[in-house]
């Protein structure tokens, strides 16, 4: 798979994972929130609650969301998670903090075949 190809499979990942936190009510407040350490496909609040969501997509049959997401992964969306914190202003108050990991597939038609929303994934 291109480069290209993979920018748009994720970039599609990300925009059905913003279509969920929506239907549930959340409002996006970041999208593709680029750093010097990387970027953060999501970041999402709901009353009380900051989420950070990592994306991950796959197409059907070739693979599973979570295979790349390892510790080095996780380390790196906590790190970015602390940079937007303190880059952010102003910015609201949250009492609760999480990390959250989307799981998407979708077919050869780019149509959604399965979403898995793991809260507080790591």
């Amino acid at each position: 798979m291109t480069s290209d190809a993979r920018t748009t499979l994720g970039r599609l990942g990300e925009q059905l994972a913003a279509e969920h936190f929506a239907r549930l009510g959340w409002a996006i407040l970041a999208r593709n929130y680029r750093t010097r350490y990387g970027e953060l496909d999501l970041v999402a609040a709901a009353a009380d609650t900051l989420v950070f969501a990592e994306v991950k997509t796959c197409r059907a049959g070739r693979g599973r969301p979570w295979d790349s997401l390892h510790d080095l992964k996780r380390a790196q969306v906590r790190r970015l998670g602390s940079v937007w914190l303190a880059e952010v202003r102003p910015r609201p108050y949250f009492l609760a903090l999480r990390f959250d990991a989307v799981g998407v597939v979708v077919d050869e038609g780019d149509r959604l075949v399965r979403l898995d929303h793991l809260r507080g994934a790591f």
